[in-house]
């Protein structure tokens, strides 16, 4: 009899940043399908989703990979449910309005690549800090591209894991990645951009390396790491309208506090004003300003005013189904 082996994948209960846990179920004939996914339990008392007393949280798989690390594996991403079959207050995906997946999202992912050993982003001399940025992104050669084994080892795994992964580059810091991915329906992206996270996180211990989120784990004059957020609806996709464009960006400015309470802990560290960034305390938006919160893209406005925003602000380690269900909450607030 053939066996599978499922990794359900789920994040916990850790305020105001989860994190993922997975475990390895054990299938006889899978099918491969996500239908034929059971509904599995966890110890959630383990993961602050639940007391020692009830324990027991629900893994609702609702996306299904191909595991490209493993022989007959697949990589199962999960909903937790309350033990009577209800969501869990930490459930995201599942507050996400946008079942008719009219939202299109586009996230840029930044990271560190940091040394096990040291604590220090890859290209970092022990004491000391390498040569001021400028000339690591999109570098190539080994004075200044450190880390490019794994990247493009994890850039294959997603491919082979059947995600719709668009590229790579190095980024403006010492050690820093970026790597995006595109999917129509936000909850669709949000699955994505986990999965995509779970295997480079896992790629990273066989090289005793781990992944840095922080929005700003080196202080002073670095570039600090985002997850900018591409987003478009059927109405910014086909408007042909400057004013509609602008009355959605504007639905942004009230709001502003309830987008950065989701875009992300520590984001304020990042969010100053500099390096390429809006300050945390101001809301702005104009085309083809990497300073702005929101970005109208050039190419947006050569079409005619169709195309897609870019929210700048969320940052590296923000959750990327609160990022996409606070932006569709206020884009369908705009009164046009």
């Amino acid at each position: 009899m053939s066996k599978a082996k499922l990794e359900y994948i789920w994040l916990d209960g850790y305020h105001p940043t989860q994190n993922m846990r997975s475990k390895t179920k054990i299938e006889e004939n899978f099918s491969g399908k996500l239908e034929d996914c059971p509904l599995w339990s966890f110890d959630g008392s383990s993961t602050k989703q639940a007391e020692g007393k009830e324990s027991d949280c629900l893994l609702k798989p609702v996306a299904i990979y191909p595991d490209p690390a493993r022989e007959n594996g697949y990589l199962v991403m999960c909903e937790v449910l309350n033990a009577d079959g209800s969501n869990h207050e930490t459930n995201h995906r599942a507050q996400i309005d946008d079942d008719d997946n009219d939202f299109w999202f586009g996230f840029e992912q930044e990271y560190f690549i940091m040394d096990v050993h040291t604590q220090l982003p890859l290209g970092f001399p022990i004491g000391g800090y390498p040569g001021p940025q400028g000339m690591y992104y999109c570098s190539v050669g080994g004075k200044n591209t450190h880390g490019r084994e794994i990247v493009e080892e994890h850039a294959d795994l997603c491919l082979e894991a059947g995600l719709n992964f668009e590229g790579i580059n190095q980024e403006v810091a010492c050690g820093q990645w970026e790597f995006q991915l595109f999917a129509k329906g936000a909850k669709k992206a949000g699955d994505e951009i986990w999965i995509a996270r779970y295997l480079l996180d896992r790629l990273c211990e066989k090289y005793d390396y781990y992944i840095e989120y922080h929005p700003k784990p080196v202080k002073g004059d670095w570039n600090g790491s985002g997850m900018h957020a591409n987003f478009s609806n059927t109405t910014l996709r086909t408007c042909g309208d400057k004013d509609t464009f602008m009355k959605i960006c504007e639905a942004f400015r009230p709001v502003t506090e309830r987008h950065i309470e989701v875009y992300g802990e520590f984001n304020d560290e990042r969010l100053t004003g500099l390096h390429e960034t809006a300050s945390i305390e101001d809301f702005s938006y104009g085309v083809s300003d990497r300073g702005a919160s929101l970005r109208i893209p050039i190419l947006a406005v050569e079409r005619g005013w169709k195309g897609w925003l870019e929210d700048r602000r969320p940052a590296s380690n923000a959750d990327p189904y609160k990022v996409a269900g606070r932006i569709i909450k206020t884009v369908k607030s705009a009164k046009l």
